[in-house]
């Protein structure tokens, strides 16, 4: 059974993200993530790429694309 979200509640969502540089992986919130095109800073090796870059999957990149509105 699904329960509906009040409105202007964001569902939860989180999705596997990799370093292209280090290769560490790990996984987050979407909400917590910028969107696709903007830099995200890697917490392992400090190294800046845009947030698509660090998706590990195809679908990863779907979600927070689709999270973010794009």
């Amino acid at each position: 059974m699904s329960v509906p979200l009040s409105e202007g509640h964001m569902q939860e969502a989180w999705i596997q993200l990799q370093c292209p540089d280090c290769d560490s992986e790990w996984e987050a919130n979407v909400s917590d993530l910028p969107a696709p095109g903007r830099q995200f800073q890697c917490d392992h090796c400090d190294s800046y790429h845009s947030m698509s870059e660090f998706t590990k999957t195809a679908r990863d990149l779907e979600v927070l694309r689709d999270m973010n509105g794009e």
